[in-house]
């Protein structure tokens, strides 16, 4: 099993998508931090097997309309963004472009 690192701009994105979940109702952002972190830990196992979208490997939330997109290195697994897949893909696209460069 690899190591998950989560980059800065993708934690970003969790405190983002929590202050959002919990303007709607106070303790769903909480609830949305529990599950993203629970997605994190399932990649430690599974890092490598998911489909390649925008150059990325995209992990799919179990329960949050989200995708993790990761990269592998020889060591561990990268997780460049978490992004709420109700965007447009185009947005998502140049997002992903955008953390590449």
């Amino acid at each position: 099993m690899k190591r998950v690192i989560v980059l800065e701009e993708a934690a970003e994105d969790i405190e983002a998508a929590r202050d959002f979940y919990d303007e709607i109702e106070q303790g769903v952002g909480d609830y949305f931090l529990r599950h993203i972190v629970e997605d994190l830990e399932r990649l430690t196992a599974l890092s490598g097997i998911h489909g390649l979208h925008f150059g990325f490997h995209r992990m799919l939330s179990e329960k949050f309309p989200f995708g993790i997109y990761y990269r592998e290195t020889a060591d561990e697994t990268q997780v460049f963004a978490i992004l709420d897949l109700r965007r447009e893909p185009t947005w998502i696209r140049a997002e992903l472009h955008n953390r590449n460069s």
